[in-house]
């Protein structure tokens, strides 16, 4: 994971998840991406042994560092955030050769690889607004001619950072298409603009291809189009839709076929914009809001997975 010290505890996943492994008398061991490596094909990595606890000022607990083989674990959860660059795909590769000496990943390192939380969405082209992957700035703008308002965000990124709304006749258009492709030479999601924004960018989470009843709607602040909570937006917890039920059913056994235990889809309107399985959040929200236990419905996943 990203450093402990670091977090939000008040709404970090990751530290439910371990709060809940605390509960359930896991060993728990804590990893950093410097701390894993490869030697003679086997992954070994300098571990310390963790506890925590549910305490806003003082929660965790480090003890000495020590070699370990990942193969000896018997789960191994990956919670590093985003940007997907290729380091974490380096890490991936760690991983993979983790799992092949006996420990479950979750999420399955080669869909990590495959399953990009932008351009995923290609495979439910059904379920997603119209959506274009390019590189060429000419065909971003003829999409933004045509639709009059789209949304343009990089494929690799997270939390809301470089996302931007287009007008058809905006000014700012070239150079935005400029900054996104670094002039052509990278690729960038355009999707047209969806107005029910207004009402929230709703985060439905998944644990084994089935959907918590539940989402968290994030909704944009009145000066901003982003539904992100890193932005400001207002956090509003609903049940699912049954236009959400439809989409979870159609996105929830690709899921599990491809091995991602833990994933949180992004809904807006009818269209999900976005399939996150590299380190989905929002458990924290939806547990103080519905009274759940979504870190334990996830760890009945994995045991059962481990019999």
């Amino acid at each position: 994971m990203d450093p402990i010290e670091a977090i939000s505890p008040k709404k970090d996943s990751s530290l439910a998840m371990l709060l809940e492994a605390e509960r359930r008398d896991y060993e728990l061991h804590y990893l950093q991406q410097a701390d894993l490596r490869l030697i003679a094909g086997e992954a070994v990595a300098r571990s310390r042994r963790l506890h925590v606890k549910d305490d806003l000022n003082d929660w965790f607990d480090l003890g000495a560092q020590h070699d370990i083989g990942l193969g000896e674990l018997d789960v191994i959860l990956m919670r590093k955030d985003p940007p997907f660059d290729m380091e974490y795909i380096y890490t991936s590769y760690i991983l993979e050769r983790a799992e092949v000496a006996g420990a479950l990943i979750v999420n399955k390192p080669q869909a990590l690889r495959d399953m990009n939380e932008k351009a995923y969405t290609a495979w439910f082209a059904d379920c997603s607004p119209l959506t274009l992957i390019t590189r060429s700035m000419a065909d971003v703008k003829r999409f933004v001619e045509e639709h009059g308002k789209i949304v343009v965000k990089p494929l690799d990124g997270m939390g809301g950072k470089s996302i931007f709304v287009i007008n058809r006749g905006d000014n700012n258009t070239n150079v935005i298409i400029e900054t996104l492709t670094h002039y052509g030479t990278r690729f960038a999601m355009a999707q047209v603009f969806i107005p029910e924004i207004r009402d929230g960018d709703k985060r439905i989470l998944l644990i084994d291809g089935e959907a918590i009843p539940y989402s968290l709607a994030r909704i944009p602040t009145g000066d901003d189009h982003r539904g992100n909570l890193v932005m400001g937006a207002a956090a509003e917890g609903r049940e699912l839709t049954d236009q959400d039920r439809r989409i979870c059913d159609a996105v929830g056994p690709v899921l599990r076929e491809k091995g991602v235990i833990f994933c949180g889809i992004d809904v807006i309107g009818d269209y999900m914009t976005e399939i996150n399985s590299t380190s989905p959040t929002g458990i924290r929200e939806l547990d103080t809001i519905f009274d759940l236990n979504i870190a334990g419905t996830l760890f009945d996943a994995i045991e059962k997975k481990l019999r």
